[in-house]
């Protein structure tokens, strides 16, 4: 209890040191607010750290000067604001001595007042600690703030001096247009003086050319006039001295045919008189004759006997020569069912035509017999097929020189693409001799067409250089046997050309041609060798065909002389003459003729040749021949879709 007792008479007595110091730093601070400063002493348990002035924001600028150029305000000092409602008139903060007095009942009521004094005087040391932290953060945003103003203010005046060169820039730029305009409308000026200058003296030239023209078409005028005054006096002179000519010409004339009369009438008298006394000379004769056998049996019977056997000798030779001439027909000429054929009708015919021919034709060709440069013939294919044509014509003649069997061919395509011309040149290119015939032809035969076909193919066997059948529209009597219209007699016509090209043949190479070789019966698909398709003519194969039809019907259609003796009475061809026909004008006609096959090119130039016999002068212009090939286009076209109807309605 003792010590207690001393512990509180302890604390008692701090507490009075520290109510005791409390006031005199609360008088003093009293004293310095008084004063408008800040206390210069701080007590460290119970004292008021002074208010610091905060910084302003950053974003905010300080107030321009508000005096001339270079000018400063002075900031003013921070003021200690005594509108705190703790806060006396004079500034005193009675704070410290409230917070005294309670840390003085604490330590009254407290058991341990040590402990709590040392607690007490802890705290206050941590809060003086917070507020020196305080005090240094805000000095450091007050640093930091300085230094932003410092830059501000070195932005703005960047700012300022970068906006006074602009300024100043455009300025000089602003002069410089106003000089470049100012040059350029004096050279305005001065183009428009010059313009006019050259004006007036165009002007003039023409004024002085138009007196120089008039002065010379009078001086024209008047030598025209003395032109045609003179020719009316030498048309006059020539007048009247023909006139006079043909008077005295017409007075010869008339005393020449007035002789020459006289001299034919007593010609004609004569002639008269001998004629009819040599047809009464003859008549005489006659009548004695008639006389003398009329009169007499004997003679009258012999008369009437030798007129019967020379009338029955006559016709007995005619219809025995006739029969002879069908047996020899049957066994050495050609066959009917042959439309065209290399080879004679009969073996000795044509033999010295054909040999000369061939001279011919080497001797002029040379080395390239074709006559468009590929030679092979006038006949132009896509290249490939060219190429591939060629190499069975090849393969074909070493094949005959071999004595191996022939192969065959079928060609398919659209009409008029040059199968039947593709068959002769490759029978010419391979030396063999060539027959064709078309499918067509059988049907009518009816039960004859059996013989025929034998008959055919006998001939054909005969040929010593091996003979190339080329049967066009074979589809016409070799289709599908199972067919409802085909009849008995095409079905055996068919099995006997199936038989007689049962086995691959030395003699004989078969060529068929169809626009549709899905017709074909199967049999007849099984002995084809080479199948080749015959497509439409490309823009380049129609550029070809047009210069070579080009060639032949309109620049070589008046060359070609007739060799009969009825040439003497026919008119020779009038000769066509081409003008302003180029490659470029034949190519535009290639690029129209799309889809146009090559018989139908061949129409169309024959087509324009009519035209340009039909035209007055019988030339060949451009706007001629565009005329011709834009209407066969367009017939070419109108046929198309009449047979792209035709098969709708149908159906």
């Amino acid at each position: 209890m003792a010590a207690a007792a001393a512990a509180a008479k302890a604390a008692a007595k701090a507490a009075a040191a520290a109510i005791s110091a409390g006031a005199a730093v609360a008088l003093c601070t009293e004293r310095a607010h008084a004063e408008g400063g800040t206390p210069t002493f701080r007590f460290p348990g119970f004292s008021t750290p002074a208010p610091v002035p905060a910084a302003p924001p950053p974003h905010q600028q300080p107030p321009a000067p508000a005096g001339g150029r270079g000018e400063e305000v002075a900031e003013e000092a921070p003021r200690v604001s005594t509108q705190h409602p703790r806060t006396s008139a004079a500034g005193f903060d009675p704070a410290p001595l409230e917070r005294g007095v309670e840390a003085l009942n604490k330590l009254k009521q407290a058991p341990d007042p040590k402990k709590l004094f040392e607690l007490l005087k802890k705290q206050e040391e941590t809060r003086q600690q917070e507020f020196i932290a305080k005090k240094a953060e805000e000095q450091r945003l007050l640093a930091q703030f300085e230094i932003e103003k410092k830059r501000i203010d070195y932005e703005e005046t960047k700012k300022l001096e970068q906006q006074r060169a602009k300024i100043k820039s455009q300025m000089a730029q602003y002069e410089d247009d106003l000089k470049r305009k100012r040059l350029q409308a004096e050279h305005e000026a001065q183009r428009v003086r010059n313009q006019e200058l050259v004006k007036m003296q165009e002007e003039s030239a023409i004024r002085l050319e138009q007196i120089r023209r008039a002065t010379e078409e009078q001086i024209q005028e008047q030598r025209r006039q003395t032109e045609k005054e003179k020719a009316k006096i030498m048309e006059e002179t020539i007048k009247k001295k023909s006139m006079a000519d043909a008077e005295a010409r017409i007075l010869e004339t008339r005393q020449t045919e007035d002789v020459k009369r006289r001299l034919l009438l007593d010609q004609i008298k004569a002639d008269r008189e001998k004629w009819i006394e040599v047809i009464n000379t003859t008549f005489e004769h006659i009548g004695g004759g008639l006389r003398t056998i009329l009169t007499d049996q004997n003679k009258l019977a012999v008369a009437v006997g030798g007129l019967t056997a020379l009338a029955a000798g006559i016709y007995t030779t005619r219809e025995g020569a006739r029969v002879i001439w069908g047996y020899v027909d049957r066994i050495l000429g050609q066959p009917s069912l042959v439309r065209e054929s290399s080879r004679g009708r009969y073996p000795w015919s044509g033999s010295f035509s054909r040999a000369t021919s061939t001279l011919t034709s080497k001797l002029k060709n040379g080395s390239n017999p074709g006559k468009n440069g590929n030679g092979f013939g006038d006949v132009i294919l896509n290249p490939s097929l060219q190429k591939r044509v060629k190499q069975l014509a090849n393969a074909t003649a070493n094949t005959k020189l071999h004595q191996a069997p022939f192969r065959n061919m079928l060609f398919y395509g659209p009409p008029g693409t040059g199968k039947t011309m593709a068959a002769r040149e490759l029978a010419r290119k391979s030396g063999l001799d060539y027959a064709l015939m078309t499918g067509g032809d059988v049907a009518p035969l009816g039960s004859q067409a059996v013989t025929k076909i034998h008959q055919l193919f006998d001939w054909a066997k005969k040929s010593n250089r091996g003979l190339l059948l080329f049967i066009d529209e074979a589809d016409a009597f070799l289709c599908e046997r199972n067919k409802i219209y085909m009849s008995e007699a095409q079905r055996s016509a068919l099995n006997a050309l199936l038989f007689r090209t049962g086995d691959q043949s030395k003699d004989v190479v078969l060529a068929l041609a169809t626009n549709r070789p899905g017709d074909l019966d199967s049999a007849v698909a099984d002995r084809i060798d080479e199948v080749l398709e015959f497509p439409l003519p490309g823009e380049d194969e129609r550029f070809k065909i047009l210069k070579l039809y080009l060639d032949k019907y309109i620049v070589k259609a008046g060359d070609k002389h007739e060799k009969s003796w009825l040439r003497f009475f026919r008119g020779q061809p009038q000769k066509i003459e081409v003008k302003g026909i180029t490659d470029d004008l034949i190519r535009e006609a290639a690029a129209k003729t799309e889809g146009f096959s090559g018989r139908e090119i061949a129409k169309m130039m024959a087509s324009v040749q009519a035209a340009v016999y039909g035209s007055k002068d019988c030339e060949l212009t451009p706007g001629l021949f565009r005329e011709v090939v834009d209407y066969k286009v367009a017939e070419h076209q109108q046929r198309r879709r009449l047979a792209g109807e035709e098969p709708k309605q149908n159906a």
